[in-house]
């Protein structure tokens, strides 16, 4: 998975990104078509340019099928007006509701880390 983020330096951090992305992205899909159906371009477009990730179609195809097979979307091929059909992916009943448990586990996580931050934030003060 390609994911544009701010590098710190080592390989070590690289790793550490790349964890964090990869364990975050279903969340990102599911937020992604929270407000309606979108085919596989145009969540890769929203992922960018809403939260400013990059990520391969070859990262993006697996993790919808699965998503899929759990249950969490539908999907069904449109005939395009111009060009080839496209595959149109939406959120089911239970992929809504699975958005909205990650995402009030991930505020709980989050302003817990957020808070563990503030003193490194503020500089490493002893």
């Amino acid at each position: 998975m390609y994911v544009t983020m701010l590098r710190t330096g080592n390989d070590r951090d690289g790793r550490w990104e790349a964890q964090l992305r990869k364990g975050s992205l279903d969340l990102a899909l599911l937020a992604v078509l929270w407000e309606g159906r979108l085919y596989g371009l145009e969540i890769l477009r929203r992922l960018e340019k809403v939260a400013g990730l990059e990520v391969a179609e070859g990262t993006l195809y697996p993790i919808l099928m699965r998503l899929k097979q759990d249950g969490l979307f539908k999907s069904t091929w449109v005939e395009a007006q111009a060009g080839h059909p496209r595959k149109y992916y939406w959120l089911t009943p239970a992929g809504r509701q699975r958005a909205l448990d990650m995402a009030k586990t991930w505020n709980l996580f989050s302003q817990g880390i957020s808070s563990l931050l503030a003193r490194v934030k503020d500089g490493a003060k002893e």
